[in-house]
């Protein structure tokens, strides 16, 4: 028996060190400005190839919201080569998978695929950037999806948190809307404008195609060399916001009406944007609050106080300056503001006091198995690779973001609690159900 344990020990730490071994990968520029990453790996025999365009809500203007969520979909819709409705088919007919998402910041496109059909994936991706099909059809078709898209947020409960909050939260950032945008604008643009989109951000200089999984590096290069060099470079100027939201000194409160049965409470605090020392700490106390059956928030206000059916804190990455969130439900007979009173006191605990050394270990250690996790599939690896580059200009982080981390002290983590967590700092939603008429 004891054997047998002393082997188990044995092959954890191997796998341990494996899951922690370096990610190599090469990186390189076409002529067109397209940004190439590759990360070869033979240990299944699939592969993904993914698209992140450097476009998200943040660069719509005010009066034409929503057009790069509109896009995620839009780009499904088929191109010159590919029949209507014929890219997802295609794809699950040759033993693939594919999904696209939206942020503030970036949109990103997935394809994974078994590595014979690596070739395909390129192909349709390349398609789809040079010869999307924006016409009526398409159009009207994918604003209906969105449209009942729309519906089932509004439907679910809490599904209008985010809008909720960052509208009141930005006052002159365009983080002010969130990447659904508005139904409006998209029922009220034209074709022309939607071509106009798709020419300025969905251009080689604006993306960075990058590839993980089991391929002939040698192969690879010659099928990107034959299907993205020869894709003109985009000359029409990106939006790309200037405007710095406006330090905030007071509170906003507010109460939201909706579909709920349960009241809420949620708040929203302003913090740096990703990538910033200070970004590392909010990011770790975060977790301090939040992550796990044993972090301070579920310890206190479930456990021990039975204030709260669920309580978390969890931060918002943004490429700017973004938010912190926190969400709350009260257990039956908690009023709002009790709970509300009781996260505050947690927060302030951490202003007040340096987490001990035990707590701080342990987070640590929470820290890097979340980073070991995010990268153990090769889907992970691609886009990380690619958001890496895109948003700190260096691929390379995926082996060294975690000394960014480890940099952050006891202290950091008590500083950045006082210097954003405060209450003069943040917005403050009470959710409540519909009055039974309304709803």
């Amino acid at each position: 028996m004891k054997r047998i344990l002393i082997a188990a020990s044995l092959c954890v730490s191997i796998l341990g060190a494996n899951a922690q071994s370096k990610i190599e990968f090469e990186q390189y520029k076409l002529k067109n400005g397209m940004n190439v990453i590759l990360h070869e790996d033979h240990s299944t025999p699939i592969v993904a190839v993914t698209i992140l365009y450097h476009v998200g809500s943040k660069n719509e203007v005010k009066t034409r919201t929503g057009f790069a969520h509109f896009f995620e979909h839009l780009m499904f819709e088929g191109s010159e080569n590919i029949g209507r409705g014929e890219y997802m088919k295609t794809v699950s007919s040759n033993g693939g998978i594919l999904n696209a998402n939206t942020s503030f910041d970036r949109t990103f496109y997935f394809e994974i695929l078994p590595s014979n059909q690596l070739e395909l994936g390129l192909w349709m991706e390349s398609e789809r950037l040079l010869h999307l099909k924006v016409d009526s059809i398409g159009v009207q078709t994918q604003r209906e999806v969105v449209k009942e898209e729309y519906r089932q947020s509004d439907n679910q409960p809490y599904g209008s948190f985010l809008r909720e909050m960052f509208s009141r939260a930005f006052e002159k950032h365009s983080y002010n809307w969130v990447p659904i945008g508005s139904l409006d604008h998209l029922n009220e643009a034209t074709i022309e404008e939607f071509v106009e989109f798709y020419k300025t951000y969905y251009v080689p200089n604006n993306a960075t195609l990058s590839i993980a999984g089991d391929f002939d590096k040698k192969q690879l290069k010659k099928w990107i060399n034959t299907y993205f060099s020869t894709i003109p470079k985009g000359t029409k100027k990106m939006l790309r916001p200037t405007i710095k939201e406006p330090i905030k000194n007071k509170e906003v409160r507010d109460t939201v009406f909706d579909n709920i049965q349960l009241p809420a409470v949620m708040m929203g605090f302003h913090t740096p944007e990703q990538g910033t020392p200070d970004a590392y700490a909010v990011d770790m106390l975060a977790q301090v609050l939040s992550q796990g059956n044993s972090s301070r928030l579920q310890k206190s206000i479930v456990d021990e106080q039975e204030k709260a059916l669920f309580v978390g804190a969890f931060p918002f990455p943004s490429e700017d300056p973004g938010l912190s969130l926190m969400f709350g439900i009260p257990n039956v007979g908690v009023e709002l503001l009790d709970l509300e009173a009781a996260i505050d006191l947690e927060v302030e605990k951490l202003q007040n006091e340096l987490i001990s050394e035990n707590e701080f270990q342990k987070l640590k250690n929470q820290i890097e198995n979340d980073m070991i996790s995010q990268n153990s599939k090769i889907e992970g690896i691609a886009e990380s690779l690619a958001n890496y580059f895109v948003y700190y200009g260096d691929a390379n982080l995926i082996n060294t973001e975690i000394d960014r981390y480890m940099k952050v002290t006891r202290e950091d983590i008590q500083r950045v609690a006082k210097e954003y967590f405060r209450k003069d700092n943040r917005v403050v939603l009470h959710y409540l159900p519909k009055p039974k008429e309304e709803k």
